[in-house]
């Protein structure tokens, strides 16, 4: 595929791109503009169309205009390849000839869905019935209605089947859209139908509500999974919510499609849900590229309270803030509260509250701490997930150290000596001893744009390798005015701070290792690394 990037790369201006998302002005031969992610008063957000590429100071990202798409849609690298393969007029299947045929099918099952989607919007539109229970009973507007494409599939088992077949569709085609049953006919039948769109919008499958409940029948059917249909990836309302995201920077995760669709219409725009399957690093990473303000309105019963425990000890590796939106005002749900009164369901979404604050209350009345054994299972839940906070973060681990002690009635130092076995920690994943990607340094970036460009030497640290056309964008920026000298006492500085970091790094790394052999058991391993950590803490 180097050969198309390299095609869209040359039909699309890099500051056009960017363009449609920020407003750009002319500064010599680079544009620059407010940052998308951060909250700079002045512009910080360079692009350079002589290089093709971008760089925000503020946040310490850049690339090229894939990159950038990937950063603001939120969405994989392929996506954004297809995006602007489209805006380019670039065919991607005349570049691959093992993909062509995948591609060619894959469009066909994409034809195959936005037909499906525009049939059933026409057989809504057609029976006074369904209508009235979409528009009266489910309370839907219009403007809801077309935004989120809902429609109806006819009762009857072969209607949809057999238009798409007149439209020159075959059995394997809708087969492999995820349209018919194991006989052959519709899946959906008798169903209010909601299309399931990727993050640009592409229907890629549908859930069917249930109109006329019989014991029979389940509530909800959503497509099986397919070459474009995945679970453990899609995000309903991605694509409806993702400039809501953008604008305001937080993310409510609610836990049904009815409760995404009632939330838009009441105001609350950056609603989505994970429907059918719990929240996955796939779904986290997502969300992690467009805003670290991740708010659950999960139920407070024990499955709400799993689901919690999993989103918590995922987050942790992508720097994300969870908290909780639980403020439902008796109903049981976004939707019944929505219906109950709009302005309650904006209200709770800005009364969330941190997830490991409201877990930590749930174990209390879950577990009753008069007895031991409720204070064991308290102790041991409190531990297990307080030891997932990064152990950098020392402010925060002690804060929810000192809540949970207190409600134990013990002391700090007590509670922090508390062990949590192994067997007690069979709900968690083996976490393998690797070391973790470093975040990327802005110190070591600005360090290596010094040195590669402004060839400034430097013997005490080894930089890493960056792209030299950012390089010289960050060089250009900061750097172009300052003279030989000031650039050597500016790469001292840089190199004192990488180094400090590479150290702060090296210790979190040694410590999560000492954590692990002393839950193992293994001292002679245990007393190794706290020699190694006790040397770096000596170089401090």
């Amino acid at each position: 595929m180097e050969d198309a990037k390299e095609e869209i790369r040359a039909r699309l201006a890099v500051e056009d791109v960017v363009g449609q998302y920020i407003e750009l002005k002319r500064a010599g031969r680079n544009f620059k503009g407010h940052s998308p992610w951060g909250t700079d008063r002045t512009p910080s957000f360079m692009v350079s169309p002589d290089k093709g590429i971008w760089h925000d100071f503020s946040s310490n990202k850049g690339g090229d205009i894939f990159t950038f798409v990937m950063e603001m849609e939120g969405c994989t690298f392929r996506e954004a390849l297809e995006k602007l393969a489209r805006q380019a007029g670039v065919e991607l299947k005349r570049y691959s000839s093992d993909d062509k045929k995948q591609a060619e099918r894959k469009q066909r099952i994409r034809d195959c869905l936005e037909l499906a989607t525009k049939y059933f919007q026409f057989c809504l539109t057609k029976n006074k019935a369904v209508m009235k229970y979409v528009f009266y009973k489910r309370n839907l507007n219009k403007k809801t209605v077309e935004n989120f494409r809902i429609g109806y599939a006819p009762k009857s088992g072969w209607a949809l089947v057999n238009f798409l077949k007149k439209r020159g569709f075959t059995e394997q085609e809708m087969e492999e859209a995820g349209l018919v049953n194991r006989f052959g006919g519709d899946l959906f039948k008798g169903r209010m139908t909601v299309p399931l769109m990727d993050v640009s919008g592409n229907v890629i499958g549908f859930t069917g509500r249930i109109i006329e409940q019989d014991d029979n029948s389940p509530k909800y059917l959503n497509t099986p999974e397919t070459i474009l249909y995945n679970k453990g990836r899609h995000i309903f309302g991605l694509s409806q919510a993702r400039d809501a995201i953008r604008r305001s920077d937080f993310v409510v995760v609610v836990e049904g499609n009815m409760d995404v669709i009632s939330s838009h219409q009441a105001g609350v725009c950056q609603a989505v849900a994970t429907a059918g399957t719990a929240m996955t690093e796939m779904h986290l990473k997502s969300f992690a590229r467009m805003t670290k303000d991740i708010r659950l309105a999960y139920d407070g019963d024990e499955a709400g309270v799993r689901a919690a425990e999993r989103a918590i000890s995922m987050a942790s590796k992508f720097g994300i803030y969870l908290s909780v939106i639980d403020d439902y005002h008796g109903c049981k749900d976004a939707d019944e509260l929505i219906q109950k009164d709009p302005k309650l369901w904006q209200e709770a979404v800005q009364k969330y509250r941190p997830a490991l604050e409201w877990l930590l209350e749930k174990y209390e009345t879950k577990y009753d701490l008069r007895t031991e054994k409720g204070f064991q299972e308290y102790a041991t839940e409190a531990k297990r997930l307080i030891d997932e906070i990064d152990p950098a973060d020392t402010v925060l681990r002690e804060k929810y150290e000192r809540m949970a002690a207190e409600r134990l009635g013990i002391s700090l130092e007590a509670f922090r000596a508390k062990k949590v076995q192994a067997a007690e920690k069979k709900k968690l994943k083996k976490k393998n001893i690797q070391k973790s990607a470093k975040a990327e340094s802005r110190a070591e970036k600005n360090l290596a744009a010094i040195v590669k460009v402004g060839k400034i030497n430097v013997d005490d640290v080894e930089v890493g390798s960056y792209n030299l056309d950012e390089l010289e964008l960050i060089f250009e920026e900061q750097y172009s005015k300052f003279a030989k000298d000031e650039l050597e006492k500016e790469a001292q500085n840089l190199v004192k701070r990488v180094k400090e970091e590479r150290l702060a790094e090296e210790r979190r790394d040694l410590e999560e290792q000492i954590r692990v052999a002393e839950e193992n058991g293994d001292e002679a391993l245990e007393n190794e690394l706290l020699q190694k950590l006790s040397k770096i803490l000596r170089k401090k």
